[in-house]
């Protein structure tokens, strides 16, 4: 599967619903949505009026990313708010089973998050319990950073277990990819790929999307 998410936290805020509207006459299947809460990462990005925003203004998909502490108590928030999928890190997260259980509650898709330190292996526990897996290649809290390589070491690590146990889970990845470097990580085993700087900056952005999805 091949999947690119447009992540609006490198979206013009200025002009917020041109931009959607792009992300919906492309071949992007997802919209990918940053939350940061200042604490969890040292950024502050937008929360439920935002998200509500743009659930009326796109209907595909949107796959929000919690890089909040406490997420078990939003999950459920942001599902009925409009998120197709929420993702929490596994790193903030006291009870990952309580907050799978919340965002399935109202309908949602669960997606875990693991930090750049963090081995992939912490997270096999619930694995089956997931429906995705948001690899970051880069820190969390900030858009434009360079991919960390070794990321695909636990993409590879994903693929194999999530092969050989039969679970139905998709392995996302975020974090310094462009049409440059999207084919080794589709390669890898990734299904979803998050493009903010790569897309945004593009001065063809739906050309970005389409070049990321062919690589």
């Amino acid at each position: 599967m091949r999947i690119v998410a447009p992540s609006i936290l490198s979206a013009d805020f200025g002009n917020l619903e041109r931009d959607i509207k792009m992300i919906d006459r492309s071949a992007a299947e997802w919209v990918h949505i940053d939350v940061m809460d200042g604490v969890f990462v040292p950024n502050i990005s937008f929360g439920f009026p935002i998200l509500k925003y743009v659930r009326k203004a796109t209907e595909k998909p949107l796959d929000v990313h919690l890089m909040i502490v406490e997420p078990e108590r939003y999950v459920k928030r942001f599902a009925e708010a409009g998120a197709n999928y929420v993702t929490f890190h596994h790193e903030a997260c006291a009870d990952p089973r309580a907050a799978i259980a919340e965002i399935k509650a109202v309908g949602a898709k669960a997606g875990a998050s693991i930090k750049p330190a963090t081995q992939v292996e912490e997270i096999f526990d619930y694995l089956g319990e997931l429906d995705m897996v948001l690899v970051m290649s880069v820190e969390p809290g900030f858009g434009g950073q360079s991919f960390m390589p070794h990321s695909l070491d636990k993409v590879r690590a994903l693929r194999k277990e999530i092969d050989e146990k039969g679970y139905n889970c998709l392995i996302e990845i975020d974090g310094g990819i462009s049409a440059k470097n999207a084919r080794e990580v589709f390669d890898a085993g990734v299904d979803v790929i998050v493009a903010g700087s790569s897309v945004f900056n593009a001065e063809d952005q739906e050309q970005a999307i389409t070049d990321i999805l062919n690589a």
